[in-house]
């Protein structure tokens, strides 16, 4: 992964009914992140995806579906090392690739920890309103709902609400 400059992020995001959608995965990877800094919708998170470290810029949300998001892959060590300057718990979840009938992939996340519990999907689209086929597996739509943001849960925790 390189630095993939500034773009626009538009995604839907749902809670997931049951675990079907595993033996849909083609893939899967282990996530920890924190968030080292958020004010008025910004954040910026550090992630580690397996064994690659990535730094994340992302804007505020105009419409609760699209943000400005700019990444760049950084060393791992240094990862390692910001995810100590982090406030708030640290995310860990491992993240599975699912494939939709247009060519688009659902990527759910089945979280760990203080979130331990939660399952939840989302979908980038091209536009905020493309249609796309929904799974059996997949629930409730909680796109907008800030409670089910990574930034909200690494400081009030799923095991608490």
């Amino acid at each position: 992964m390189a630095d993939v400059g500034i773009h626009t992020e538009t995604e839907r995001k749902f809670l997931v009914l049951s675990d079907a959608f595993k033996a849909e995965a083609i893939a899967s990877h282990h996530i920890r992140q924190g968030y080292i800094a958020r004010d008025s919708g910004n954040s910026v998170r550090v992630r580690i995806k397996d064994s690659t470290g990535i730094l994340t810029i992302k804007g505020p949300s105009a419409d609760d579906i699209s943000r400005t998001e700019w990444e760049t892959e950084i060393p791992l060590a240094d990862a390692e090392a910001l995810l100590g300057l982090c406030h708030g718990g640290i995310i860990d979840k491992t993240r599975y690739i699912i494939p939709e009938a247009s060519g688009r992939v659902f990527e759910v996340d089945e979280f760990y920890g203080d979130n331990e519990g939660l399952v939840m999907a989302e979908i980038e689209l091209q536009n905020a309103d493309d249609s796309f086929e929904k799974p059996s597996w997949l629930g409730l739509e909680v796109t907008g709902d800030r409670h089910y943001y990574n930034s909200y849960l690494s400081l009030h925790p799923y095991k608490t609400w």
